[in-house]
């Protein structure tokens, strides 16, 4: 398939600039791959459509104040995303200035320093000044990253709801946005319910939000993320199918940290990095349902919740939402997609 063949016209009023007044009072949309129908729903009553004993996987990541503002030492203004934290003082990053920076040039954001050390493809190797943390230096002079097609600047209201409640290992660029929806009641509710809460990490990358730039899909390289899927998760998992249960990945980044632990064929423990291009035509080997939000035109997320549900399925749900007025991205509403037949 062509990236063309994942557009759709998206009325830009329908991008979300602000989350729901709270986290659950989102909208939800029910995709079933199987027959194609839709329901519309309210994430409140997401409870409702989880069987007892089934598993939810949720990714604990938590977003870093990833981005930060300044100049180079010989002037001109420049800005640091941080794509991941390499050591004490080091990290790659996606530099913006109106020259690439050579290596040994210095960057001065407010009081912190950096040395570009060189480049890796679109990242730059940054050395921070007497750090010997730089999860703590971002916390104090960095910024919340929001997403390119968030319009305001991260306030504090941000600093809050651009991360989930489970948020526990620090090391994301962007949030795992299908977590967003969930507060403390809602998975009390859950596991009252009986459902089977697990939990794995994948430290979301900037490449989320970079363009396909191949009409030929087979020509994309996906960004490198790294994850890590625990034993505990591996053992809910397999035990949900040994009593007929399914397996819900809340958020597509759950899933491709499931798949790629997969990707021999066996489920298992472990970590490292993922480079999985999800398109139609995968054979998914672990998830059953996906809860993620709606995606971007032309997107790599977009093309995987096309593998999961069938492609006509989603341009219908999609067309469904936008005449609905549902809201779209990061601060959006949601999908709950039941697998199409494979």
């Amino acid at each position: 398939m062509l990236l063309e063949d994942f557009d759709f016209e998206l009325p830009p009023a329908l991008i979300a600039q602000s989350p729901a007044a709270e986290r659950t009072a989102s909208r939800l949309l029910r995709l079933d791959g199987a027959t194609g129908a839709l329901a519309d729903s309210q994430f409140g009553a997401l409870p409702e459509f989880i069987a007892p004993g089934d598993v939810m996987v949720f990714n604990n990541t938590r977003v870093i104040k990833a981005r930060l503002s300044g100049s180079k030492e010989t002037g001109g203004k420049v800005e640091a995303l941080i794509e991941r934290v390499l050591s004490h003082d080091r990290a790659l990053a996606q530099v913006r200035a109106s020259h690439s920076p050579h290596a040994g040039a210095r960057l001065l954001f407010g009081s912190v320093a950096a040395t570009v050390l060189g480049r890796q493809d679109e990242f730059f190797e940054l050395r921070f000044d007497d750090c010997d943390n730089v999860y703590a230096l971002l916390e104090q002079h960095g910024s919340v990253p929001l997403p390119p097609y968030i319009t305001h600047a991260a306030d504090a209201a941000d600093e809050a709801r651009y991360q989930t409640v489970y948020a526990r290992q620090p090391g994301a660029v962007a949030a795992p946005t299908a977590g967003l929806h969930f507060d403390e009641a809602m998975l009390d509710a859950l596991r009252a319910r009986g459902v089977v809460i697990a939990q794995l990490t994948l430290h979301v990358g900037a490449g989320t939000f970079q363009p396909v730039r191949v009409s030929d899909l087979t020509q994309h390289h996906m960004h490198s993320e790294w994850y890590e899927v625990p034993q505990a998760t591996v053992d809910a998992i397999n035990a949900a199918r040994a009593r007929g249960s399914r397996v819900t990945a809340v958020g597509t980044t759950s899933l491709r940290a499931l798949e790629s632990a997969a990707a021999n064929g066996e489920l298992k423990a472990g970590a490292g990095d993922t480079r999985l291009f999800i398109t139609p035509g995968y054979q998914f080997k672990v998830i059953d349902r996906l809860l993620t939000n709606f995606h971007l035109p032309k997107s790599t997320l977009m093309m995987l919740v096309c593998a999961f549900a069938g492609v006509a399925n989603i341009r219908r749900a999609y067309q469904h939402a936008i005449a609905q007025r549902y809201r779209f991205f990061s601060y959006g509403d949601a999908m709950l997609i039941e697998r199409s037949p494979q």
